[in-house]
């Protein structure tokens, strides 16, 4: 790197640190769940069941594509279905700001979104980000440490600009300029936060699986240049969320927290240690076993890679929860066993235990056991109602990773902690965060 791209990515990193300095108290912004009156794919001729039966058939979609692998140190194929993602979070970017809608995807390493000029570019609700018309927008040299870490950078020559290549599991993928850039974020608790010298991916050859909507994914995964880590020390490596439940009021979103804003403490805290694997951007937990009632089912020395710590990754993308074979076998005998209420079927054919329910439904409470933490999962976590008067089981055998999904987390505050490497629960009415 030369003194010069040294200093400027100094004072960049300076500026941004002085930016959120000034946030004492940490920041929320609004997670808008994708079939929300408030998001770009939201459909108003659906109904209530034909959001869920999309929900669940994305669900199966995407830990599908987390079996897929890295094709080369180059061209990374990250084994996620970026596309098919359930949050999304409004943001701006440039000088003067065009607002874009970003998935958050914690199974993404860099932020990037759709840029002009377009050599391919799919249809989006928004403008597509002009830099040219940016005060802001710098391109990032090749022979600088930030274009180095990002994986799937690329350059032509050592004096042009960083380009960077991402491809995920289902064929979507981004081509384009690394870049630095101010974003604006619509803080809920304050003013607007401003991140100047942010690292993004200004994408010039986009495809995407759902082809509209959205024009951004916001990259929250393990990585240099992942959202948290640019940030910076200021939030020191924490952020949560807070998801409302599948059936609250359109008017009610969720709420992504960042700094002391985003500390899960106090009774009724539960923490758990974070692991990773090399070459992914997941976040895994270690499943040591799960509960129904007092019947406790072992899981194991299931691990997804030989020689790997955690077995489970968390995922606020997946609406459901994917259990390894074996355990998911006995989790739905025993809950079989136990609930005597009237079989029925999923009218989408993609979960298989189902009732028929004519008043409030008895199911047991299943326990998710941790390494040092149990998290109680009530009947809005374990059971999901896909008909009128039809609820089922939203649980799933999976070959591959096991996959602890957004359902099972709602009404919870889950806190990551990226320097103690700690994930955090605690129960929650997150209508009221």
């Amino acid at each position: 790197m030369s003194h010069y791209s040294s200093l400027v990515f100094v004072l960049l990193c300076f500026c941004n640190l002085y930016s959120l300095e000034a946030l004492n108290g940490g920041f929320s912004v609004e997670m808008i769940h994708r079939d929300s009156p408030k998001s770009p794919f939201y459909n108003s001729t659906e109904t209530q069941f034909q959001r869920i039966s999309n929900a669940l058939s994305r669900s199966i979609i995407r830990v599908n594509h987390f079996n897929k692998s890295f094709v080369s140190a180059n061209t990374p194929q990250a084994p996620v279905t970026s596309a098919q993602g359930e949050y999304l979070m409004s943001y701006s970017v440039g000088t003067p700001p065009l607002q874009v809608y970003g998935f958050v995807d914690t199974g993404s390493e860099i932020t990037w979104l759709q840029c002009q000029p377009c050599q391919t570019c799919f249809k989006q609700t928004s403008p597509i980000f002009d830099p040219s018309k940016s005060k802001t927008y710098k391109t990032i040299g090749c022979t600088t440490d930030t274009c180095r870490s990002v994986l799937g950078s690329s350059c032509p020559s050592r004096t042009s600009n960083c380009k960077y290549t991402i491809r995920y599991g289902d064929g979507s993928y981004s081509q384009g300029d690394l870049s630095f850039e101010t974003l604006t974020l619509a803080s809920t608790n304050g003013s607007p936060v401003k991140i100047p010298g942010f690292a993004i991916g200004c994408g010039h050859r986009n495809y995407l699986y759902f082809k509209r909507g959205g024009s951004s994914i916001v990259g929250l995964g393990r990585a240099q240049v992942s959202f948290v880590n640019q940030l910076g020390p200021s939030i020191g490596g924490k952020f949560s969320y807070c998801l409302v439940p599948i059936r609250s009021p359109p008017s009610i979103s969720s709420k992504l927290n960042f700094g002391n804003a985003a500390v899960v403490s106090g009774r009724g805290t539960v923490s758990t240690p974070l692991y990773s694997l090399f070459g992914e951007p997941f976040y895994y937990l270690n499943l040591e076993a799960i509960s129904v009632g007092s019947t406790r089912i072992e899981v194991g020395s299931y691990t997804p890679r030989p020689g790997g710590k955690g077995n489970i990754i968390i995922d606020s993308g997946n609406t459901l929860t994917f259990l390894p074979l074996d355990v998911y076998s006995k989790l739905e005998s025993i809950v079989a066993n136990d609930v005597k209420m009237t079989p029925a079927k999923d009218p989408s054919q993609l979960l298989s235990l189902c009732y028929k329910v004519f008043d409030r439904p008895y199911v047991p409470v299943i326990t998710a056991h941790f390494t040092g933490a149990d998290v109680i999962l009530y009947d809005s976590n374990t059971f999901l109602e896909v008909a009128d008067r039809v609820v089922c089981l939203a649980f799933l055998p999976t070959h591959s990773r096991a996959v602890f999904g957004n359902l099972a987390q709602q009404n919870m505050l889950v806190g990551y902690d990226l320097q103690k490497n700690t994930v955090s629960f605690k129960l929650a009415d997150c209508t009221k965060q």
